[in-house]
């Protein structure tokens, strides 16, 4: 016969007076910790208990019941109703629900642990569920985050990782994604969007966390951009746009979800702005997000001038400056601060520089002809560049006929000969015009004008001896070159020199982002600094050269003869002596292109092919630091490859200057113009763990040119 299996006895439940019950000294919790007893008090004040005290009778010598009862597991509950009794919210003798413990099958201290123990943390994923349910139910991040005490911050986030694709949090409950990986993902509400991105990636190496967010907005443009801080927010929002944000990292104001909207907004503001401009009365206003590098080449630049003070405030200026250094030379000579002396010579100082800063206006009639650019600054303010003017709208001076002519024209250079046929033109010397008369022979009544050959065999001789004499007076020969070279690079249009010295500069408008490197930037800052110096007008110039002093002078002609170097490689147009010219004034120079500041980028690297990645970081790191990253696909590569090259003075090779061979045998060249330290220095550095694991390797063609058959052309080549 079978022996029947004995059946469990549940512990009964019993309502027992607050003032019945005693703290057991015997509860394991020692340590506060999560929810503190105060918060719990106001969740029971609120909801009641949702959970009975567990007790056991107290016991005389005897072994009998006294009526009261310790509590070994439950001591937070029973502190927290005490609170409430203190705070006159609880009678004292209010009947508290507990399960009494009377066989004492177990020790209390073993209930306390098993109810500390046995209890089981709610999964992450369901208190977003939990927090969406109650927003669903209409309650407020506020609300919900005072009832459970947590931050509203907290609950947004818990109901942003909540609206998460139902896919991905189905994989969540699975550990099949990390919770790292869910908040990267909350930043879109697009769960078609979200569920291609983890498609795409599911199978890679590479899911960390920033990968997701950057799949997720490499469409977006970031808060921070020129773009967004120009248009703003707000404009933005009410058009229409969507703005991502992260709320569990920092993200500069989130990403602007639809770039060609921020892009229209741009346009239709900044056309306002150029009309408000152009209502100044400027003749041309032309307004961009972006201009090229050089894109003001071959316009004349005009500037404002400050107006005027009158003779009241220049009287008012004099007494403020007097008052001013009086007061400061008392104070400089007293043994104690004195704060109301600070503050008056402050005050003081204010006034002075109110006037200094006075209102600057152009020319009415200069704006009428000249121009303006408008365009977005790094910040994402305004920027108005001011008094352009256009070769077309420079005003012309009338003259009789011309002598100048293109060089190689074939027409002038026959009347320079005295060849050609001279009917029709004119000759202008010392500013007056002269008429043909070559077949008079000046016989008639009244003196002629010297016929056009005789006049030009005189200058001719002229011209020989002036130029024995320059060549003679070498600080004369100076001053005259610097003239030409001012005339041409800041008088555009007053070819008023002598010298037949021709300047060219190119503009590289095509390469991106070159206005914005710190060489583009101190070269105009120099540029504008010199044109506000320079006299307005080409007929002072020769006298305010000869009236700088010999440093100004040196300053103004390098400026001027920089403009014109050329050292860009262009498949179409060979000139090796040329390259080889400007290795040897780089040479001359002591320049580097490290030294200048150049670093090799993520951006540049990412143009390279993975063999030219991996081949920078061999010469500069050495081939154990290549393998680190020759797996990776090529993005992840050129971004691993940038920090590995940092610091290491590796440049490409158009960027390298190559060594004569006295430099030669005075030390070994090193590749890519580093010191030897840098390369024997090649200890491959560590990766992230999950970069070094990446096996994926992905195809990588060089960019070629439509057109060219020879070998294709790689970047940096």
């Amino acid at each position: 016969m079978a022996k029947a299996i004995q059946k469990i006895a549940m512990n009964a439940a019993e309502n027992i007076p607050y003032d019945k019950l005693m703290l057991s000294q015997k509860n394991v919790r020692r340590i506060k910790d999560g929810v503190s007893v105060e918060q719990l008090a106001e969740d029971i004040s609120r909801r009641k208990l949702l959970q009975s005290l567990n007790v056991r009778p107290v016991l005389d010598g005897d072994g009998e019941e006294t009526g009261t009862f310790e509590v070994p597991a439950g001591g937070r509950r029973y502190l927290a109703l005490g609170i409430l009794i203190k705070q006159k919210r609880l009678a004292k003798n209010e009947p508290i629900p507990c399960i009494v413990n009377r066989r004492q099958e177990t020790s209390a201290e073993e209930d306390s642990l098993a109810e500390n123990l046995r209890r089981a943390d709610l999964h992450p994923l369901d208190q977003f569920r939990a927090f969406k349910t109650l927003s669903d139910q209409g309650l407020d991040p506020d609300e919900i985050g005072a009832r459970f005490f947590v931050s509203p911050a907290t609950v947004r986030q818990r109901l942003r990782l909540a609206s998460v694709s139902p896919k991905l949090l189905d994989l969540y409950e699975k550990d099949e994604i990390r919770l790292e990986q869910v908040m990267a993902f909350s930043i879109s509400d697009d769960h078609a969007r979200q569920e291609q991105i983890w498609e795409r990636i599911s199978n890679s190496h590479t899911q960390e966390p920033y990968y997701i967010r950057r799949l997720l907005t490499e469409t977006t443009v970031r808060a921070d951009d020129r773009r967004a801080v120009y248009v703003g927010a707000e404009a933005y929002e009410a058009a229409g746009g969507v703005i991502l944000r992260d709320l569990f990292e920092q993200d500069s104001g989130g990403w602007f979800q639809d770039a060609a909207l921020l892009e229209q907004l741009v346009f239709d503001k900044l056309k306002v702005d150029a009309e408000a401009i152009r209502a100044e009365g400027w003749k041309w206003v032309e307004a961009a997000i972006s201009f090229p590098y050089g894109h003001t080449s071959g316009m004349r630049r005009i500037y404002a001038e400050a107006q005027e003070l009158s003779a009241e405030e220049i009287k008012r200026y004099d007494a403020l400056k007097a008052e001013h250094d009086k007061l400061d030379a008392d104070y400089a000579a007293a043994e104690d601060a004195d704060e109301a002396i600070e503050t008056k010579l402050d005050q003081l100082g204010a006034e002075l520089d109110a006037i200094d800063d006075r209102p600057q206006s152009y020319d009415p009639a200069q704006k009428g002809i000249a121009g303006v650019f408008v365009t977005l600054a790094a910040n994402g303010k305004l920027q108005v560049e001011a008094g352009f003017v256009r070769a077309v709208d420079e005003p012309r001076p009338e003259t009789g006929g011309g002598d100048e002519r293109e060089e190689g024209d074939a027409e002038g250079e026959a009347r320079s000969n005295g060849d050609g046929d001279d009917d029709g033109d004119a000759v202008v010397v010392n500013g007056k015009p002269v008429d043909d008369s070559s077949g008079d022979d000046g016989e008639e009544d009244g003196i002629k004008p010297l016929p056009d050959r005789l006049v030009f065999d005189l200058t001719a001789q002229r011209t020989l001896a002036l130029r024995n004499a320059l060549a003679g007076d070498a600080d004369i020969a100076f001053f005259a070159a610097l003239h030409a070279f001012v005339l041409q690079v800041f008088y555009r249009f007053a070819p008023d020199s002598c010298l037949e010295i021709s300047l060219k500069s190119g503009s590289f408008s095509q390469v991106d982002g070159l206005a914005e490197t710190s060489w583009a930037k101190e070269i105009a800052e120099r540029h504008e600094a010199w044109d506000r110096e320079l006299p307005d007008e080409t007929d002072g110039l020769w006298d305010f050269l000869l009236g700088l002093d010999e440093a100004s002078r040196k300053a103004l002609f390098g400026h001027c003869v920089s403009l014109t170097l050329n050292a860009v490689v262009e498949p179409w147009n060979r000139r090796p002596r040329a390259l080889e010219h400007a290795d040897v004034l780089a040479n001359s120079l002591q320049f580097d292109m490290v030294d200048a500041g150049w670093t090799p980028t993520v951006e540049f690297l990412g143009r390279l092919t993975k063999a030219r990645i991996l081949q920078a970081v061999r010469e500069a790191r050495g081939e154990d630091s290549a393998q680190l990253i020759d797996h990776m696909k090529k993005e992840i590569m050129a971004r691993e490859a940038a920090r590995l090259l940092e610091g290491s003075n590796w440049v490409p090779e158009p960027l390298r200057v190559e060594v004569d061979q006295v430099a030669a045998n005075a030390g070994d060249a090193v590749p890519g113009n580093m010191s030897d330290e840098a390369v024997l220095d090649g200890d491959a550095a560590e990766l992230p763990a999950f970069l070094a694991d990446d096996a994926d390797q992905s195809s990588d063609k060089p960019v070629t040119f439509e057109g060219d058959e020879t070998d294709q052309l790689q970047a940096a080549e």
